[in-house]
């Protein structure tokens, strides 16, 4: 596996980013890259990553035979933002970074999780056979960490019957979808469908990158664990494995507009079965005022109207005679 690089995006979390640094000064091989965007352009970041980069390079040695644009060595990248980009922004000036440094691989995160110190090994085994892998990550209390690995183009929501054991002999599962909190892909990957899409600012963009891979080339899930998540969230126990996290009006606020998105990309593949999209805008709602009631009570009525105003946005996007997809980079 050659050059890979680990795409980190922050934002007003600097002890969770230190402890995310702490974690890939453990890992057992060298990252070739290592690029932080900094939603916040906050100077207490661009200390910490220097201090980050000033060991990195003590550890494994700089990339003297690979020198970036501006002639520098490093292997890690600071990218301050004008403004908050948001997850999807970070990601996608990140990946944009990370790609016109010459990187091959492309390992994203967020700042509140850990790498296990033999990740990039596993990663790399799997890398011979697939261009685009989604790991196992432990949850902050240590557990396993459920993921829905299939997305409903149907319905355009998580496929709620999806299977997170695994059976006897199963090596690995085939996606649909991604998780920009630890999924590693190709520069392959990269060139036939484009950067990860800005606009969707938070919310859904890695699931939609996941659907494009997923057009390209196979997307395996694996059984093999490679981070643990770091920040405790508020959540309801749903069954013994699921649980229902959390969350902010801004966010419920792009759950529904973003699903304008989604239909967008749909239309271009074939995917989008208008009955079924609305039927799926329902249920989303259904599933957000369940969280509401079960674990964000004191946001009754300002979750309810951040609903209904990306909804409104959503149908918006639908009909933008403007829009456009992201394009490839080859």
């Amino acid at each position: 596996m050659r050059r890979p690089a680990i795409i980190i995006v922050t934002f007003k979390r600097q002890a969770l980013l230190a402890g995310l640094f702490e974690s890939i000064l453990g890992l057992e091989s060298a990252p070739w890259r290592v690029v932080v965007v900094d939603n916040e352009n906050s100077p207490e970041t661009a200390e910490l990553t220097d201090a980050f980069a000033a060991r990195l390079d003590a550890r494994w040695g700089r990339t003297d035979d690979d020198p970036d644009e501006r002639g520098g060595t490093s292997r890690v990248r600071y990218v301050p933002m004008e403004t908050n980009t948001g997850g999807s922004g970070g990601f996608s000036e990140g990946v944009r970074t990370a790609y016109e440094l010459g990187a091959e691989w492309f390992w994203v995160m967020d700042d509140d999780v850990a790498v296990l110190p033999d990740a990039l090994e596993t990663l790399g085994r799997w890398s011979g056979e697939a261009q685009a892998i989604m790991g196992q990550r432990y949850d902050f209390d240590g557990g396993h960490f459920y993921w829905q690995h299939r997305f409903s183009t149907a319905l355009g929501i998580y496929n709620p019957l999806s299977r997170d054991s695994w059976r006897p002999g199963e090596r690995y599962k085939l996606c649909n979808v991604l998780c920009f909190e630890g999924s590693f892909f190709s520069r392959e990957v990269v060139r036939r469908i484009g950067l990860p899409d800005a606009r969707f600012f938070i919310y859904l963009d890695d699931a939609l990158y996941g659907y494009l891979a997923s057009k390209v080339t196979d997307v395996y899930y694996v059984p093999d664990y490679v981070l643990s998540r770091r920040r405790e969230v508020p959540n309801q126990g749903i069954g013994t494995v699921r649980q229902l996290n959390s969350t902010s009006d801004m966010t419920r606020y792009y759950i529904t507009r973003n699903r304008g998105y989604l239909a967008r990309y749909f239309r271009l593949y074939g995917d989008y079965n208008p009955a079924g999209f609305a039927l799926g805008t329902l249920l989303t709602f259904a599933k957000e005022l369940i969280r509401i009631a079960l674990v964000d009570r004191a946001n009754a009525v300002s979750g309810a109207k951040r609903l209904v105003a990306g909804w409104r946005e959503q149908r918006r996007i639908q009909r933008d005679p403007s829009w456009e997809p992201m394009p490839p980079l080859g």
